[in-house]
């Protein structure tokens, strides 16, 4: 099963290997990992999905605390987070299917980032399932290249 990590870290150098270093001395793959600012300059936000049971979870949680780096941890519910990954896709694209891959952009509400005369690259933001169908949709077209960020998430409601 998925799960979402939070955590808050010191804005230093070295930190997201220390972390990233603890799940991988455990065998635990990281599905998705994003690392941004916080509105405060010395903290900096990492967030993990892994797919694991939660036993383990809770292991790599309490190890997690024992970095000196980090300053909170918190496990996101799903159902009381809000998900979000950005995707840009570049589409072969020829005057005789343009139009058609630009409904598609615009049934999903992507952004036109780029056009040459064999391409057209979109941007999308949404949850991952929103992105997946996106691009099931864009393959008969030819998908040359694709790039996300992958998941961010923050808890929904007032900050604790």
């Amino acid at each position: 099963m998925n799960h979402i990590i939070s955590v808050l870290v010191e804005n230093k150098s070295g930190v997201l290997a220390k972390i990233s270093g603890l799940f991988s001395r455990r065998g635990f793959n990281i599905e998705s990992l994003a690392v941004g600012p916080t509105d405060d300059e010395k903290i900096a936000r990492i967030t993990i999905v892994v797919n694991m049971d939660e036993d383990s979870v809770e292991q790599v949680t309490k190890q997690l605390h024992k970095l000196i780096n980090v300053l909170k941890i918190q496990k996101l519910d799903p159902d009381y987070s809000v998900q979000r990954e950005l995707v840009l896709v570049k589409v072969n694209s020829e005057n005789k299917n343009r139009a058609e891959i630009l409904e598609i952009a615009n049934i999903f509400r992507a952004n036109v980032v780029d056009v040459t005369k064999n391409s057209i690259m979109l941007e999308l933001t949404g949850a991952g399932t929103k992105i997946n169908a996106f691009e099931e949709l864009l393959k008969p077209y030819g998908i040359l290249e694709v790039v996300g960020t992958g998941m961010i998430a923050c808890g929904r409601g007032k900050k604790t």
